[in-house]
């Protein structure tokens, strides 16, 4: 970001000088007005505009959930100070050390500096700032509650990270697992077992079958290689480009939901969201109509996503919660029945929060079972693959130990 040397007057009459950073001139002048300077001379510093390998990075730094915690947090805690908004967003901007996220604020200052309202402020960066997030600053704004609604934001953000990270941990050790599987599998095959087999075909021997399966598989590699590596290039590329898609992402995460295991475990977390998520815009004073839209692009699974959008369609209709909820094939009967109680009581946040706090303790549980189901399958695929290669290699080299005796 460019940085610009500034001259100027103080609230108490005097002179002072400094650097102060901004996207362009103008958004230097904004920033020191409303710091509460009357600029007399602000010039760019020499070079400053340049683009560097930092500022190139600092492009592409995204900013993630801890950050966005942590600003929530702050942000709460100095409306709740009675801060004004201007002077809290440049504390904070001044404050976090996230490049990005100081660019994001800056812009903000300048929105809510030309008249925008804060809700506005924050729509304007949609990759920072979900619907969610909006969408509850929207019903902060409008109720005069937005303290207490930041604070339900951030148990939102923190519940969603606790869920994402325990479910990335639990399929971390995996992963790693089969890549490196993958990788002694093609250094085996491509190293290894060619030169035993030319000692075997120099000896005259009969190759057995496994030793024939890895020739074939070698010979393969080694003329198609190209082909191999090009096709699977533009196999992942065009995976990738149609995921993109409305089409794409429906098919991919219906499938997701089908994998044993894991499908169920996903569909837990999903239900898990759906509740909390709802319980709190309900609490927030959000309507149905609304929720439903923000449940819908907020919910990470674009097969449950279209359920939602089917399940609003028939809102609008007059036919209250529970009944729409039951013609999903992917809502619970629990969280249905406890939509129904909530809905005749009047209680309803109170039963989608218990829903929500069921759910995670399944989820819990359901990774507790991946991980136990994962070590078995690991141990088989290890022992296949190894006791596929020492076939290949241990068989022939004792038919060749027979023919010296």
């Amino acid at each position: 970001m460019p940085k610009y040397n500034y001259e100027v007057i103080t609230d108490a009459g005097a002179t002072a000088t400094g650097v102060v950073e901004a996207d362009n001139l103008d958004a230097a002048n904004t920033k020191l007005t409303a710091q509460g300077y009357i600029p007399t001379d602000v010039k760019e510093v020499a070079g400053s505009s340049g683009v560097t390998l930092q500022s190139f990075l600092d492009r592409f730094t995204p900013i993630s959930i801890p950050d966005l915690i942590l600003f929530t947090k702050q942000f709460r805690t100095m409306i709740r100070a009675g801060v004004s908004m201007l002077n809290l967003l440049q504390i904070l901007e001044d404050q976090t050390e996230n490049p990005k996220l100081k660019t994001v604020l800056n812009k903000m200052h300048q929105d809510i500096n030309e008249g925008a309202s804060l809700t506005e402020a924050f729509r304007n960066h949609p990759r920072v700032f979900s619907p969610l997030y909006c969408s509850m600053v929207q019903a902060g704004e409008a109720s005069g509650a937005l303290p207490e609604i930041l604070n339900r934001l951030t148990y939102i953000l923190e519940h969603e990270h606790k869920v994402k990270s325990d479910i990335k941990s639990a399929l971390q050790y995996p992963i790693i697992v089969v890549i490196f599987l993958l990788v002694a599998f093609i250094v085996l095959l491509t190293f290894v077992i060619p030169k035993f087999v030319n000692i075997f075909t120099n000896a005259g021997l009969d190759l057995p079958l496994p030793t024939v399966i890895c020739m074939q598989l070698y010979r393969f590699m080694s003329s198609y290689w190209h082909l191999i590596i090009g096709g699977t290039v533009v196999g992942i590329v065009s995976l990738v480009y149609y995921f993109r898609t409305e089409q794409g992402r429906y098919v991919r995460d219906t499938a997701i939901l089908r994998i044993p295991v894991i499908g169920p475990l996903i569909l837990k977390s999903a239900i898990s969201r759906f509740a909390s998520i709802f319980s709190i815009l309900h609490a927030s004073g959000v309507d149905i109509l609304e929720s439903m839209n923000i449940l819908s692009g907020t919910i990470g699974n674009a097969s449950i996503s279209k359920e939602i959008e089917e399940i609003k369609n028939l809102l609008e209709e007059g036919r209250g919660i529970a009944g729409p909820l039951s013609n999903s094939q992917y809502f619970t009967p629990m969280l249905i029945n406890m939509v129904a109680i909530g809905e005749e009581t009047g209680n309803l946040q109170e039963m989608l929060q218990e829903v929500a706090d069921h759910y995670d303790t399944e989820v819990e549980y359901a990774m507790g079972k991946l991980s136990e189901a994962i070590g078995p399958l690991l141990t088989v695929g290890l022992a296949a693959v190894v006791g596929f290669f020492a076939l290949a290699i241990f068989l022939p080299m004792w038919d060749l130990t027979t023919i010296v005796k």
